[in-house]
């Protein structure tokens, strides 16, 4: 059986030493041999930073980046010509719930193609089946896509 492992490096430095309200939460991960390291926070809410992105971003990322990537392969394979992809993804998270977690994550992609919008939705789903992340999630990852169909360019 084929696998694929995945490592990255955290670093965080800093005091907790004067109390919950006072150490950063700034922090770094980077993933070799990727060379981008990406500075990341806690969401506002939990007194991080307005300006990086949070792990709950990260999430909803991961699984909107998973769905195009997914879906760019099955319809490559299939001979679809996807022009376009944009996806505004978002998700909910349920303080309340017991643990508290995302519970929610909804992905909306606008799929411009040139060929038939029926197909594009099969092959959306078909997608989303195959989507590593969303199959490693417990929160249930939802597709709301819309589809436009472009007409083929015509030679001059």
């Amino acid at each position: 059986m084929a696998s694929h492992s995945y490592a990255t490096t955290l670093s965080w430095s800093g005091s907790t030493g004067t109390g919950y309200r006072a150490y950063s939460r700034d922090h770094e991960v980077s993933a070799a041999p990727a060379e981008q390291t990406l500075g990341l926070s806690a969401d506002p809410a939990f007194r991080g930073s307005a300006s990086l992105l949070n792990p709950e971003q990260l999430v909803v990322a991961a699984a909107s980046s998973c769905q195009l990537l997914s879906f760019l392969a099955v319809a490559a394979r299939a001979g679809l010509d996807v022009v376009d992809y944009t996806d505004d993804a978002t998700a909910v998270m349920d303080l309340a719930a017991d643990p508290p977690r995302l519970t929610t994550i909804d992905l909306h992609p606008v799929v411009t193609v040139v060929g038939d919008r029926e197909e594009t939705l099969r092959l959306l789903a078909e997608a989303h089946e195959q989507c590593y992340i969303a199959n490693s999630l417990r929160t249930p990852v939802t597709l709301h896509p819309r589809v436009v169909v472009r007409e083929a360019a015509t030679p001059s």
